[in-house]
Parts: C-alpha cells; sequence; structure tokens
C-alpha cells in the first residue's frame, strides 16, 4: 500500500498512472496535497511506501516525514513498520547531492518511467529485507537527521568558528535588545517568529530557525526538534517516560522540552 502527497494534481494523477502500470499489485491510496494531510493520512492508513514530494504547502516533505517518525508506534509488539521513503523534487543540484549522500532515494519531476522503474525495484527489495523493523528504522532516522541538518545548512552560509553568531538582535517595542549568545538557554520556533528564552526573559524574533541554524556554534547549541535547538551548557537532565520518549530539564528554565527521536541519539550514556 502507498501513498502519495504531491500538491500538483497532474503530477499525482502521472505517477499513480506509471505506479499501477509498474507494480500492479501495489494499492495506492488517494494521494494529497499538504503536508499536513500526508501527515495525518499516514499515521491513519499505515501505508508500506510513501512518496512525498519536497515542497509541499504547510509541512515541506522532510518535515512531515520527521513529524511523522516521531508519532510512529515502535513499542508495540507486532506495530507495522515504518514506510519506506521516496522523496519526489524538482532539479536541484544541492538537493540531489543531499539526497544521494544520505542514501535516499528519490525521483525527479516530471518522474520518468525508467526511473521510477529502478526505484521499484529498490522498494520490492527493501519490504522483503529480512532486516529488522528496529534496524531499518534506525537507518531511517539517521538519513532524516542528515537531510534536514543538510537543509539547513546551505554552502553559501557561515559554518566557521570565526563566524559564529555572538549575539541575538531581537526588537522590543522601539529598543532592539542584543542578546549574547551564552545566555540563551534555548530557541523554539513558534508560527511566525522564533522565541528567544533564556533564564528571566523570552524575545520573540523574525529570522527563522532554519536560518539562525547554520549561525550557531554546533557544538554549544544542540537541535533536539525540528522547532527546538537548546544551549548544551543549560541542560541539567535528560530523562525517559515509559514509552521510551526522552525530554529535558534546563537550569534556570521549569518547562521540560521533548526531544524527536531523530535527535535522541546524542544523548547516549557515555
Amino acid at each position: 500500500m502507498a501513498l502519495i502527497a504531491e500538491d500538483e494534481p497532474l503530477l499525482a494523477a502521472a505517477l499513480q498512472a506509471e505506479l499501477a502500470r509498474l507494480w500492479p499489485e501495489l494499492q495506492v491510496l488517494p494521494s494529497v496535497g499538504d503536508g499536513h494531510s500526508a501527515l495525518a493520512q499516514a499515521l491513519a492508513l499505515r501505508p508500506d511506501v510513501l512518496f512525498f514530494d519536497i515542497r509541499m504547502p504547510g509541512l515541506s516533505g522532510l518535515d512531515a516525514a520527521a513529524a511523522l517518525a516521531d508519532a510512529w508506534d515502535t513499542t508495540t509488539p507486532g506495530a507495522k513498520p515504518f514506510p519506506a521513503l521516496v522523496f519526489v523534487t524538482a532539479y536541484d543540484q544541492y538537493a540531489v547531492q543531499a539526497f544521494e549522500a544520505q542514501a535516499v532515494d528519490y525521483l525527479l519531476k516530471p518522474v520518468q518511467p525508467e526511473r521510477l522503474k529502478k526505484t521499484i525495484q529498490k522498494l520490492q527489495q527493501s519490504l522483503t529485507s529480512k532486516r529488522s523493523a528496529a534496524t531499518d528504522f534506525e537507518a531511517t532516522m539517521s538519513q532524516l537527521r542528515g537531510l534536514l541538518e543538510m537543509s539547513s545548512s546551505p554552502p553559501s552560509l557561515p559554518n566557521s568558528a570565526s563566524t559564529w553568531l555572538q549575539h541575538i538582535q531581537a526588537s522590543v517595542g522601539n529598543a532592539i535588545h542584543l542578546v549574547p549568545l551564552p545566555e540563551v538557554l534555548y530557541l523554539e520556533a513558534a508560527d511566525k517568529y522564533v522565541r528567544v528564552l533564556t533564564a528571566d526573559r523570552e524575545y520573540l524574533i523574525r529570522t527563522p530557525l532554519k536560518e539562525l541554524l547554520p549561525q550557531l556554534n554546533p557544538v554549544q547549541f544542540w537541535q533536539i526538534h525540528r522547532g527546538t535547538v537548546v544551549n548544551s551548557g543549560s541542560i541539567e537532565l535528560a530523562s525517559r517516560d515509559e514509552q521510551g520518549r526522552l525530554s529535558l530539564s534546563l537550569r534556570g528554565r521549569p518547562e521540560r522540552l521533548a526531544v524527536s527521536r531523530l535527535f535522541a541519539g546524542q544523548f547516549k550514556a557515555m
């Protein structure tokens, strides 16, 4: 069973028609046209294969896949394995390099039958693989994490120690506050803003988190969720609940922060 998430109806119909011709045994579900619907349908129907358009309204294909991984049941005995992922994208050299670097399968628009045939062969091999569901899931998490990191760090942005951001400029009324980075305990995406939290203040800035990330020293600031970055020096405790979900307590803040499965690996005991 496969789900297609594509916001261009003609392309979705063309892909569905080619799948029916090349893989007639595969049941293809009605396609959806935005990231939030793709997430909801994937959780409700539990398909074996997902074709995710990279650029969709609401959530991008990568963000929808990451959210799906966070919500997917991997603890219940007999739970269905996480779907095989194929990303569909218009040609972009950097995106293609990212997919190839992470060994993630992708299709370029418009989808060519010969290329789709190779993808189908890979999917069929994957679905009949003897590897454990846990092994496949961990491999997928590693691939998604790599893609998200690469998508937030395009080569034109600074990434050397001499260019790490030192202050965050936050407007408060008619004043601009320069917030030193060591005082920032965490940053959190919220609608059209990013919340900048210190021990005793909260600031709102309009710079998207994806633009901030490449400017933050990764030794000091760790991404723990698609929309959350923490100052590693502020982490007091990392703990798991009965379902194995990880959360953090920070020095100077009362709230607990959830850690996505994609980024949980950095909290393994030494």
